[in-house]
């Protein structure tokens, strides 16, 4: 052992050795970036850069991102933090959601005075909050919007979007005024859902020149303010000292480490022969799970689940199902139930809604169901409330 441990101690001199003298050249930093290490997310380039990641000649001032600890990309505003869904560089727009996808928290106090976006165009709507389920009898509800997120709405409270003048025509029952807000759209007569997000714009700096052209779009020089479009990164750009600097930085030093790793595993190994020849009779066993990425179900198809209105006396086929399997509350008389088909369950109706957009299983069983229509119409019908 003696003399394995010396030659660990030589080849570990030697590598600080040359990690001092024969530094890594690092690749131009402003070349575009993700936030996610799964290449998930918006690509980052000019105008935008990664705050503490990427120089500040990277980007354009006031264009400065960040990730999150989820690798979420991360836009600060006055307002407040953004999560960055999409960022189109052609038409210079970009589109906004909240982190924790609860948007009607962050449309109350939105505000974008003193940054560079701006929006297109907006729509002027009046937030209202409900504190019973009589709005359901509200008759323009259709046309309302409801403003659902997990915790912020509750089975005692919902929030609604409504145009001003629906409003001044009359305020749904059991809901009262909570704000006045105008949310940023792409296009004058979009109709707003709250699952597309704001959308805004910038002007400067114009970077469609270079987008059109297929080039980077950046700084002309290291200082001033001049735009200029670039080419894209080449594989063959590297000047042939810096590729000798990599070669030399990261190639030498890694290969006098993994002698250093190889000289200590041998000498582990002899030491810890007969363990060695013990565990290699167990077994081993590897277990695989396989990733199936589902997507969640249409509209019709949603609807087409049978609803109920719950009774006073809460009966449902099963006794058992008594409480919300996604929310976890427990059901009473008016509510309306949604089930499945393929396997009966029941879920409150705006719960299972939510969960099927999203995914194309049921939250309790994990069946799938079939995709097609079900006989049975979405009409709702009530339960019996008898004793």
């Amino acid at each position: 052992m003696e003399t394995t441990e010396l030659k660990l101690m030589i080849n570990t001199i030697i590598f600080f050795f040359f990690l001092n003298f024969f530094p890594a050249y690092s690749v131009d930093v402003c070349n575009p970036t993700v936030c996610s290490e799964m290449g998930r997310g918006p690509e980052i380039r000019f105008p935008f850069r990664l705050k503490n990641r990427q120089s500040d000649r990277c980007g354009y001032p006031g264009f400065d991102l960040s990730c999150n600890e989820r690798g979420q990309t991360i836009l600060t505003l006055p307002s407040g933090d953004f999560l960055v869904t999409d960022i189109d560089y052609t038409t210079q727009s970009i589109i906004l959601n909240d982190p924790d996808f609860c948007l009607v928290k962050r449309l109350i106090n939105f505000n974008i005075t003193n940054s560079p976006f701006r929006a297109a165009h907006q729509r002027n709507y009046t937030i209202v909050r409900c504190t019973s389920d009589d709005w359901l009898n509200y008759g323009n509800y259709p046309v309302a919007i409801l403003l659902f997120c997990r915790g912020f709405s509750s089975r005692n409270q919902a929030f609604l979007a409504m145009p001003p003048n629906m409003y001044a025509q009359g305020k749904p029952p059991g809901c009262k005024l909570m704000s006045k807000v105008s949310v940023p759209l792409q296009l004058e007569d979009n109709f707003w859902s709250p699952m597309e997000g704001l959308v805004l714009t910038w002007s400067e700096p114009s970077c469609r020149i270079c987008e059109n052209q297929g080039k980077l779009c950046g700084f002309k020089s290291d200082s001033g303010s001049d735009i200029a479009c670039s080419n894209l990164p080449s594989s063959k750009g590297l000047p042939r000292g810096a590729k000798y600097g990599i070669i030399i930085g990261v190639g030498v030093p890694g290969f006098v480490c993994l002698l250093g790793l190889i000289s200590f595993a041998f000498g582990k190994i002899k030491v810890y022969t007969l363990r060695r020849d013990l565990n290699s009779d167990l077994p081993t066993t590897i277990n695989l799970q396989s990733a199936i990425a589902t997507t969640g179900l249409n509209r019709a198809t949603i609807d087409s689940y049978p609803k109920i209105v719950l009774g006073e006396s809460k009966r449902l086929p099963n006794p058992n199902d008594g409480t919300c399997p996604i929310c976890l509350s427990d059901y009473q008389p008016k509510e309306t139930l949604r089930t499945i088909p393929e396997c009966n369950h029941y879920f409150h109706a705006e719960c299972i809604d939510e969960w099927l957009k999203l995914n194309a299983t049921c939250p309790l069983c994990r069946n799938t169901p079939d995709g097609s229509l079900h006989p049975c119409s979405s009409s709702t019908s009530l339960v019996s409330s008898s004793p």
